[in-house]
């Protein structure tokens, strides 16, 4: 292992907030936070992609020399970025050369061939001295030149070198050129320039074969001279080296081969093999990538030092990794991992191909470019390296991939050290009233390719100037909620929201404005639920989107999955709203990964209630989040769920063993009333609660340890559970769901179950409402109906646009104090518009099926809103609407259209658009009489 202190580096303080995240802590403070920059440290690559050619096949590898990069694999073609296969083609067989900083081809054009077979290129390797490139693979001839799986290039010419004459019996998998200018090569030859070389062999720079031979019993893969030329580390399938043992991984004398250092008893599981090597003078260490079969085997990475060829660390992530390349301290690796829950990273998830660690920490940094599997195997890159030119650095990919970063691109792309053109994602913004004198404003945390750490800026009411700056940081599977209190409010007035989230260089567009009403008094039901401990908190109050809130100090947000409906009432807590599951995929998980570890003590909480009869998951902990893999969990462990009859059952599973103990009620609850259960275990055992009284109780006070994700409504389940439902999602409602880390006692079980109609109305609330019906004419097709993702509005060749909302009564003693309609203007180039567009009510009758601009309804002559310099496409604003003029059609269903006299139409996103978050949205707020 490392010495002590190794971790003690400079770079330690910059990777604490991520490494943080890892193990499910992070501190939203922006005053201990360092500010945002382009690239959060020590990454050194953006994430964005630049344009690059593309091959028609895989490329294996690539090597770099004078700032030109080489590409080897198997292909016939090149093209330009953007030009789809078979277009614009240049002929570049199995080879092609490229300008590190354009992307473009140098002019470097050779051909490998071969009389029968594929012919390819596996293995390139550049001399120290950048002078020759060595290429080597399957192949015959270059040229049309006889050349047998070995030849050397000048780099200045372009041309073989002549009297190189190496001779492979059969494929070369890996090169390497030592500071001598010994030639290292590994493969599937048995034979070396006629003489017996199992799998690796080296010659000179003359092709000369030399006394190197590490005579092993299975395939090369991987080898690489140390820096102070002594040794030569090997990489590949083989179990013994010289035959002592060592598989998969060795050291040799780099002179004979003789194996100085094996690495044996299970080191490399014999299920595994090495398919990279590279080393790093800077960290004194050396690094391998792991490709295995299997849950227990080796997939990850290892960092070994250099003198001593100990192991540093050893990521233990599922998804065969390919490529390494060490750049400034961080190493970069080409593999799809999937899974770093058995070093305490993140579950199961969709595959990632590009990431980056310290290499004195495996945690994951956050830089995540991605490509996806591709062709071939499919595994997505095959070939890393760092190339210099023109005062900058580029990060080379070569694999199998045929997209990057969600765009077509075939087997190459790259990436530079500067500058950083991508913005962050906007945050999703909710907004409550917790207590007087305080408006709660939480948003879940963006997301960025290449910066963990992020400033984000709050500004109130229209402001310009933000009310709250703080930083905070986030990976791909932990999108931590972060929270600004407001105490600068007033009970009955109410307050609008937004927020950007900015790398230091790139800021997002402002988010969706959320409203809410400042509360005179504080929720009972909360206020306990708060004060017994709850570490996650879900009061379901939100008006639409993806963001669940958290109320809970913990900040652990959640996400709403395929679009639950929203603001249900009557809810089981007063002052709350309730949240509707369709029984069949919606559903909410949490947002930040937990740890469980067994037997740990803690308390599971919610109101649901339904009628079915299909049963269905109410809360449970299982090991993926809401988009991965068909997004349901392959491991399930503390339900809380419905059986098929209704009977409340809430099971954990003993380890790995089949063994679920199991609580299940005698009665069934399917009866379309609100239920409260609490599901504890602890110490004591498991306790069952429903409606605030002790049902069943379990003595076992084991569950599974394992990284997951808190899920509502709706995961996999198996068959070993209990009375497992017909159906795992409820249809039906549920309401203000919290977790404890403690196991609850019966009285605040009770407690709960009496307070939850207990909490005063109150004194203002704020409605969401989404379109029952929306459609616009054209005046250029006046027969043509109009009913899809966007409206429009424009005066000249006219289009306008119809939008109908069912508007609720005013709350007991409340009258309508204010509306807007928020929207999004779509993606279409035209969308944004510099005319000013009016909203005036709809007189006439008209429905979406069959309004054209020849049956047009009448039109009011009063405007109850006017849009001005919504010029901008795919962006969010908002209009205030004459409250007034709405609030006399309170209870009834009600009409508005968009019109313009001018010549610049606007577009936006209609009812029917496939985000919840971009659909026109009436906004009404009530305030006491």
């Amino acid at each position: 292992m490392s010495a002590p202190g190794r971790i003690g580096r400079s770079r330690w303080g910059a990777l604490a907030a991520v490494l943080a995240l890892a193990s499910g802590v992070l501190s939203a403070a922006g005053a201990v936070a360092p500010p945002a920059a382009a690239l959060t440290p020590p990454v050194g690559f953006t994430a964005d992609h630049l344009s690059t050619y593309q091959t028609n096949g895989i490329v294996w590898a690539l090597a770099e020399a004078n700032g030109v990069v080489y590409a080897g694999g198997t292909f016939s073609n090149v093209r330009p970025a953007g030009a789809p296969a078979g277009s614009n083609t240049t002929p570049a067989v199995n080879f092609a050369a490229f300008n590190a900083a354009t992307g473009a081809p140098s002019g470097c054009s050779l051909s490998f061939t071969r009389s029968s077979g594929t012919a390819t290129v596996r293995a390139l390797a550049v001399s120290p001295d950048k002078s020759t490139l060595y290429a080597g693979g399957y192949f015959s001839a270059v040229n049309g030149a006889s050349a047998n799986g070995l030849v050397a290039i000048d780099t200045a010419t372009c041309r073989t070198r002549p009297g190189f004459s190496a001779d492979f019996s059969a494929t070369v998998r890996a090169l390497d050129v030592a500071p001598n200018g010994t030639v290292y090569a590994g493969g599937d030859f048995q034979s070396v320039n006629g003489q017996t070389r199992r799998f690796f062999g080296a010659v000179t720079a003359a092709g000369v074969l030399t006394g190197w031979n590490p005579d092993a019993d299975a395939p090369g893969r991987a080898l690489k001279a140390t820096p102070d030329g002594q040794s030569a580390l090997i990489g590949g399938d083989f179990f013994t080296v010289g035959g002592a043992d060592s598989h998969a991984l060795a050291v040799t004398s780099a002179s004979t081969g003789a194996l100085t250092r094996a690495y044996s008893g299970g080191f490399i599981p014999s299920t595994a093999v090495i398919k990279d090597i590279v080393t790093d003078s800077a960290s004194e260490g050396w690094y391998a990538a792991g490709e295995g079969r299997g849950g227990a085997s080796f997939d990850g990475r290892l960092a070994m030092e250099l003198d001593s060829f100990d192991q540093r660390w050893r990521d233990t992530c599922q998804g065969a990794t390919q490529a390494l390349r060490v750049y400034k301290g961080v190493l970069y690796a080409g593999s799809h991992v999937h899974d770093c829950s058995t070093m305490g990273g993140f579950p199961n998830q969709t595959r990632k191909h590009l990431t980056a660690q310290s290499v004195d920490d495996p945690a994951l940094l956050g830089w995540l470019p991605d490509t996806n599997d591709g062709i071939g195997e499919p595994v997505g890159p095959r070939a890393l390296t760092v190339a210099t030119r023109d005062g900058r650095d580029f990060l080379w990919v070569g694999g199998e991939f045929t997209t990057v970063n969600g765009v077509a691109q075939q087997a190459l792309t790259r990436f530079a050290d500067r500058p950083d053109t991508g913005a962050p994602a906007a945050p999703a913004v909710s907004v409550s009233a917790p207590r007087a004198g305080q408006v709660k404003v939480s948003w879940r945390s963006s997301h960025d390719l290449d910066d963990s750490l992020l400033t984000y800026r709050v500004y109130r009411n229209g402001g310009t100037t933000p009310v709250h700056t703080t930083t905070g940081s986030s990976l791909f599977y932990s999108r931590p909620q972060l929270t600004f209190t407001d105490t600068n409010v007033t009970a009955g007035q109410t307050y609008s929201y937004r927020i950007t989230a900015s790398d230091g260089t790139n800021t997002s567009g402002l988010s969706a404005t959320a409203s809410v009403t400042a509360a005179s008094s504080a929720s009972p039901y909360q206020e306990r639920v708060l004060a017994d401990g709850a570490g996650l908190y879900w009061r379901y109050d939100e008006a639409g989107g993806a963001f669940a809130a958290d109320a809970s100090a913990a900040d652990n947000g959640g996400v709403y999955g395929n679009t639950p409906t929203y603001r249900s009432t009557p809810s089981a807590v007063a002052g709350s709203a309730a949240l509707s599951l369709n029984g069949s995929d919606e559903y909410v998980y949490s947002d930040r990964m937990h740890r469980y570890t067994s037997p740990t003590p803690y308390s599971i909480e919610t109101w649901f209630r339904t009628t079915s009869t299909s049963g269905g998951l109410l809360v449970g902990y299982g090991n993926r989040v809401g988009t991965a893999q068909g997004h349901t969990s392959s491991i399930s462990d503390k339900l809380v769920y419905l059986t098929s009859n209704g009977r409340l059952a809430f099971g954990v599973q003993i380890g790995s063993s089949a063994t679920r103990p199991t609580i299940t009620t005698g009665a069934s609850y399917n009866d379309g009333d609100w239920h409260h259960v609490v599901a504890t275990q602890g110490p004591a055992g498991m306790v069952l609660y429903v409606d605030g009284v002790a049902v069943g109780t379990n003595p076992a006070t084991g569950n599974r340890s394992y990284n997951g994700y808190w899920r509502v409504g709706g995961d996999a389940m198996s068959n070993a559970w209990p009375n497992r439902p017909a159906s795992t999602y409820l249809a039906g409602q549920v309401d203000d769901t919290a977790v404890y880390p403690t196991a609850l006692t019966a009285a605040q079980v009770a407690a709960h179950h009496d307070l939850a109609d207990s909490t005063p109305p109150p004194t203002g609330s704020t409605v969401t409402l989404t379109p029952t019906e929306d459609a616009y004419v054209n005046g250029v097709a006046a027969n043509t109906t109009y009913n899809d993702t966007q409206l429009a509005s424009r005066g000249s060749t006219p289009y306008l646009a119809y939008l109908r909302y069912t508007l609720p009564a005013a709350p007991p003693g409340q009258v309508l104090t204010g509306a807007r309609l928020d929207f999004r203007t779509s993606s279409d180039s035209t969308a944004g518009s510099t005319d000013s567009h009016t909203l005036v009510p709809v007189t006439g009758a008209w429905t979406e099926s069959a309004v054209t601009y020849n049956t047009r309804p009448a039109l009011s002559a009063s405007v109850l809103g006017t849009i001005t310099d919504a010029a901008s496409v795919s962006t969010d604003y908002s209009v205030d609407l004459n409250a007034s003029a709405l609030g006399g059609a309170l209870g009834s269903a009600y009409s508005l259209a968009l019109t313009s006299s001018g010549t610049d139409s606007l577009r936006i996103w209609s009812s029917e658009a496939s985000s919840a978050a971009y659909r026109p949205q009436l906004v009404l707020t009530f305030g006491a009489e």
